[in-house]
């Protein structure tokens, strides 16, 4: 791989791996407060479908649509994680079960495709999209150019989100409550601490991340509705949160790792570089590896060693105590 193709792919993997930033950050932040939520894809589909629709029929500058695209983006996804919440918190329903029930519900074959049709959204193209945010000539800087300064808004406000995160937890009160929370919620409760207030908000947080990372697909990455846009995107977040040990800053690294493998064979392809019977496996290495983390977590005992919160997945029932 020549320097410039690697520096394409640099570039494209972080513009990729964005959408798995948000929704790795919202994830984390769920399941730091012991809320484990597996309707990530489906949030990000309703959040992908609702931006795309808020743009299309906003008729303003592009700025104020496409700000706005994202508030109802995060709103749509927020919504659908109250459901998640209200069933797992308040009923103390399966996680594991409301979470795939959501991503059925609203994935390609439900309610996202259902409002995509009916808003005849499909095959148009977005009337406003994210672009570069700097000039040209700065894009054309050797290597830091296209690296740095050839992307849009989203992927720096991702960054500003990481940092955000990464002080939330770390360094302040609330944070730190939370992180007692996900860690154990009788003790927390014993301490004052609201254990079902700090996981409510804290999966409603989750989600409109979630939804702010497939409005990413639509305004930004692919700039249309598609049934399915976000091709699986929400499990590789779920696994990014493992693969980063519950760090945001780690949740940074994974997601462009994981960008970049998918971007690797569109731009080889793009170069007319024969893969041979190796582009099988190029395109399906995210997901492969998707899903060796999950089962290599999926044990208590490695749950433990990569630093999972200890309650997470269980239901906190104060008289229980």
């Amino acid at each position: 791989m020549n320097n410039s193709l690697l520096v394409v792919v640099i570039a494209s993997g972080i513009a990729y791996g964005t959408p798995l930033l948000f929704a790795s950050l919202g994830e984390l932040l769920a399941e730091r407060s012991g809320v484990l939520n597996l309707g990530v894809e489906g949030m990000m589909l309703v959040g992908a479908v609702m931006g795309f629709w808020t743009v299309q029929r906003l008729h303003t500058g592009a700025g104020l649509s496409l700000a706005a695209a994202v508030g109802v983006a995060a709103i749509a996804g927020a919504a659908m994680a109250l459901i998640h919440a209200f069933l797992v918190i308040t009923l103390r329903a399966s996680q594991i079960v409301s979470g795939l029930a959501l991503t059925i519900f609203a994935g390609a074959a439900g309610l996202s495709s259902y409002l995509g049709n009916d808003l005849n959204l499909a095959d148009a193209p977005a009337r406003h999209t994210f672009h570069s945010l700097f000039p040209s000539s700065i894009q054309r800087w050797p290597i830091v150019g296209p690296i740095v300064f050839g992307q849009n808004v989203l992927v720096y406000a991702s960054w500003a989100c990481v940092i955000a995160v990464w002080l939330y937890l770390s360094k302040t009160r609330p944070g730190l409550n939370v992180r007692a929370v996900g860690e154990s919620p009788a003790t927390a409760d014993a301490m004052g601490i609201s254990v079902t207030a700090y996981r409510y908000s804290h999966t409603l947080v989750g989600g409109a991340f979630a939804g702010v990372a497939g409005a990413t697909f639509t305004l930004a990455i692919t700039p249309q509705w598609v049934n399915g846009v976000t091709g699986g995107a929400g499990w590789i977040a779920i696994a990014l949160v493992i693969f980063a040990f519950w760090r945001p800053e780690l949740c940074l690294v994974g997601a462009y790792f994981f960008g970049a493998l998918q971007a690797l064979a569109p731009q080889l392809q793009a170069r007319e570089i024969n893969l041979g019977p190796t582009a099988l496996w190029t395109n399906t290495l995210p997901y492969v590896m998707t899903i060796v983390v999950l089962v290599l977590a999926s044990a208590s005992g490695a749950r433990r060693r990569l630093g999972a919160p200890a309650a997470l997945g269980a239901p906190y029932v104060r008289e229980e105590r």
